[in-house]
């Protein structure tokens, strides 16, 4: 099993950073490279042409291993948001065909679908969870599994619900999507990088994910991967990077039409990214050594004994294989203000997030058992409701 990595961040030592769902840190070894790069653009001349492609199809490669996709069905894009476009704007199975996301999916992801059903003469359908259920993340699974039909368009979900660690059952949910010929659409924000994925075992259509939480990457950068569904698709935009002939700068007025193969179309605009993508190379190398699989061991063994602490209270968290163990939501005892109890965690130097009507709490590598130790501390020692 992993051991703590807080040796290759530079957190600051008197805060317990329980919120890698909000911000993943800056390894050490992205910041030296963001700045070497810095330091390359004094002197713009030593600037040559391949430079402007050569660290995309770097970090393409590496994200294409992390989620075992080609490289050249890889995009590197601004925003969940615009990925979300370049999929949507592409993919008509006629008009009022159903578009199924879940309840409280992020707004980038539900926006998107809601315009799309709107164009479509569709219906939008949130699906959630039976809350009555002792297992909400098997009850949601399911719902969802049996909403998917053959009047059903597209499905838009994340991979792990951004407010309380949900894990959606991406294979099943795939098959069965290709059963019905729908597009299946996954936001893989809050999961890609520490818990594994298989694009292709999946049968995800597109897979989109920002680089600033679970990548450890720039904000305004994410990472897409589109299926050779959309190889054909039109762009947001006209992109001169993406044409054939951009390589060749001293041509770039010979005109060429044809974009370059795979995903390269859906690149946003000066996709070359100077100085953030050393940053997210340097991640995602960090990450392939890791194994997201042993992330999620790691941040499962620090998890733990949150749940002894939480059975104490009677606030039992779920565990099994619908819940993540770097991601989850934390109940408080009923009639405590949840933004009373996130001002103290504040004040004791805790960084946790309030989702909901629960705290979320994130678990990464660079967290340690004193950090979880401080955390049932402080929450052991709030006056009961």
């Amino acid at each position: 099993m992993l051991t703590s990595q807080k040796h290759l961040f530079s957190l600051d030592p008197e805060i317990t950073y329980l919120n890698n769902a909000y911000r993943g840190p800056m390894l050490k070894s992205s910041e030296e490279a963001a700045l070497e790069d810095l330091e390359k653009m004094r002197n713009p001349h030593l600037l040559r042409p391949e430079d402007f492609f050569s660290g995309v199809e770097v970090v393409k490669t590496l994200f294409g291993k992390l989620v075992n996709c080609p490289p050249i069905q890889v995009a590197v894009i601004p925003s969940t948001s615009y990925g979300f476009a370049c999929v949507l704007n592409n993919w008509n199975p006629g008009k009022r065909k159903k578009a199924i996301t879940v309840t409280d999916e992020f707004p980038s992801g539900y926006f998107s679908l809601q315009r799309w059903a709107d164009e479509h003469d569709s219906t939008l359908v949130a699906i959630g969870p039976e809350l009555s259920s002792g297992e909400i993340g098997k009850s949601w699974n399911d719902r969802i599994l049996n909403e998917i039909d053959g009047n059903t368009g597209v499905v838009l979900i994340s991979s792990v619900h951004w407010m309380n660690g949900v894990r959606f059952d991406l294979k099943q949910i795939g098959q069965r999507c290709r059963e019905v010929g729908a597009c299946f659409v996954v936001d893989g924000t809050q999961s890609v990088g520490a818990m594994p994925i298989d694009v292709i075992e999946c049968q995800v259509d597109a897979l989109i994910c920002a680089t600033y939480k679970w990548l450890l990457g720039p904000y305004s950068v994410a990472m897409a991967y589109f299926s050779e569904r959309f190889n054909s698709g039109k762009p947001l935009e006209e992109s001169w990077m993406n044409r054939t002939s951009s390589h060749n700068f001293s041509a770039l007025t010979n005109y060429q039409p044809g974009f370059l193969p795979g995903a390269n179309r859906y690149s946003v605009g000066e996709t070359s990214h100077f100085i953030l993508l050393p940053i997210l190379e340097k991640a995602l190398l960090q990450l392939l050594e890791w194994n997201p699989t042993r992330i999620q061991e790691y941040a499962g063994a620090l998890k733990n004994s949150l749940v002894d602490f939480q059975n104490q209270q009677n606030l039992p968290l779920e565990v099994n294989a619908f819940i993540s163990n770097h991601l989850f939501s934390l109940p408080i005892s009923e009639g405590q203000d949840l933004n009373e109890v996130k001002r103290i965690l504040e004040k004791e130097r805790i960084s946790v997030s309030v989702r909901g009507s629960s705290l979320r709490v994130s678990i990464n590598v660079f967290n340690e058992q004193k950090d979880l130790d401080h955390l049932i501390g402080v929450l052991g020692s709030l006056p009961k409701a």
